[in-house]
Parts: C-alpha cells; structure tokens; sequence
C-alpha cells in the first residue's frame, strides 16, 4: 500500500518501523521541524525524522499545513492512506481527503475516553484500570472519528514511559492488521457517553502538590516519568521522584503536616497518609535511590517540602 506517515516523536517510530517491516511502500515521512536541543542547542532532527532518513524515505517537516502549497505537495505524494501517530500538527480537511483511504490515526487510548494531547498521562492521574490504543479513521475534530481496531492493556503500577513504549507496540501491531485487511475492520461509531479530553501536560502540573492523598501524589509521579519529571524543592535545589510507594496510613501521626518529611527513609506526608520515593534525581545528576540521595543530600525528618 501507498503511504504517507506523519509522527514526530519516539512513539511514532516503531509504527513508521513496523509499516517498512510489513513491506508498503512508505513514499514520505512528515515530521515537525528539527528543534534545538543539548547542550549547543544544536538543530536536532525528530525521532521519525532520524529513523525515515536511516530508512531512506523521502522527509518533509513543514511548520504548518494550512497553506494550499503545502497541500499540494501532501497531495501529489498519491497516496493511498496516511498513517498519523503523534504528529502534533492540525490536519486540514484537504489534508484529510486527499488520500484515498483517507487517513488512520494510532491514538493511545480506549476512546471516547482521553481525547485530544496527553492521553496516557491523563489515564495514569484519574487512576483508570486500563487503557489501550485505537486505530481511528480521522475527521475534522478532535480524536471524534470512528474506530476500525482497538487494543486494551492494564496500567497497574506503570509509569508513562514504560506505558508509551507498550501503547506504541501495540499501536504498530493493530495498524499493521488494519492496512493487511481494511475490509475486516470497518470503521464504527465512537459511544456519545463517556467522553472525556486530555490536555496538553502544563509543566507547572509537576510540582508535586503534597496537600492531595498519597495515591494521588503516587499517581502524579507514574505520570510524569519520563518527562516532565514529578518534584519537589529543597534548599533551593529541585529533586524529582521518578517512582515511589505508598506507605501505610498507620505511619502518619496527626500532627504531621502535609509536605513533611517523616523518617530517615525520605518518606513524605501527604493529605492522608504517606509517600515513600524509591528512585530520585538531582538537577544533573543522575537517577539514584533514595538513600543514596540522603547520603549527600541531608533531609532529616521534621523538613518541610515545598
């Protein structure tokens, strides 16, 4: 099959992979433009940008596709249908018309329920059961098109990196089945109830909050690993919890306020009981336990986070 596939970050690529793998003739990859990153704030490809250079397909990365030049190009590529995971640019209905198939988007979630940026972060913060991905044909709303194939898959105690990469396997898998027999999975209906969005993950939201119950603030941390990073601050310095238990709730004594530190183990009063980090990082450092923290780090019990 002819394809046009437009992703940009990590989570696109194994799906752009598993298209090249399963023989169809991928004729270009849009990504958005190289930004600057490092330390040189060098000019760095995107993920989907690096792999399809390394898979010799032909790039493009414009800054938007609201001009009819641009549309042009998309549509002159002919392409039977394009396969979008994680783009981050807005199609325009040109966009979306012009292949034949139209165009089939991997979106990690079980919709009606996530739409729209940050699905999988979303799921992990409202404490869902589970979560999965959907092969959706695309229309003119947000993630509101029908569902030709749908995977599901338990969060348990995932944090967002390790759900991204299983969500993205998964994703490449069903699109793969979908594109191999188009007729067997006809598109159906999203249900009118249980919608639900997901926006885009503001940065302040990693401040870890810890007035919230200690599920919540658990939660707050599985989301945010890898990016942006759950913290708190201390003389001055920001540390990250990047995974943490729950303690029992017969270890918080009523006079411990919320932010409190309440043992030598670095475990942190929240609202109702308490959180204990298991692996934490330092601004430029790297990732350590807990106890190594301590060891050069000093947050006896009695201090304040903040």
């Amino acid at each position: 099959m002819r394809i046009v596939f437009m992703g940009t970050p990590e989570f696109s690529v194994p799906v752009l992979q598993a298209l090249a793998d399963a023989g169809h003739d991928v004729v270009a990859a849009y990504s958005q433009p190289p930004r600057r990153a490092g330390r040189g704030k060098s000019l760095t490809p995107s993920p989907v940008q690096a792999r399809a250079e390394a898979l010799s397909i032909a790039v493009r990365t414009p800054v938007s596709l609201r001009d009819a030049e641009a549309q042009a190009e998309f549509a002159a590529f002919g392409a039977d249908v394009a396969v979008v995971a994680a783009y981050g640019l807005i199609l325009p209905r040109p966009v979306l018309e012009a292949p034949r198939m139209g165009c089939l988007n991997v979106h990690a979630s079980l919709l009606p329920r996530w739409r729209g940026a940050a699905p999988i972060q979303r799921a992990i913060l409202a404490g869902d059961a589970e979560t999965g991905v959907g092969i959706m044909q695309m229309e003119a709303g947000l993630d509101t098109g029908p569902v030709r194939l749908e995977g599901r898959t338990p969060v348990d105690g995932k944090t967002a990196g390790a759900l991204t990469d299983e969500l993205s396997a998964m994703g490449a898998r069903l699109m793969v089945e979908v594109l191999g027999d188009v007729i067997t999975y006809p598109p159906v209906a999203q249900p009118d109830d249980g919608i639900t969005y997901a926006p885009k993950i503001d940065k302040a939201e990693a401040r870890i909050d810890f007035s919230r119950s200690a599920v919540d603030v658990e939660r707050q941390i599985r989301a945010f690993n890898p990016v942006p990073g759950a913290y708190f601050e201390h003389a001055g310095e920001r540390v990250r919890i990047l995974t943490a238990s729950v303690a029992p709730q017969s270890n918080l004594q009523p006079e411990v306020s919320p932010g409190e530190v309440i043992d030598d183990r670095l475990a942190i009063a929240c609202a109702d009981a308490a959180v204990l980090p298991l692996t934490v990082q330092r601004a430029g450092r790297g990732v350590m336990t807990a106890s190594e923290l301590l060891r050069g780090f000093a947050i006896p019990a009695g201090t304040r986070l903040t």
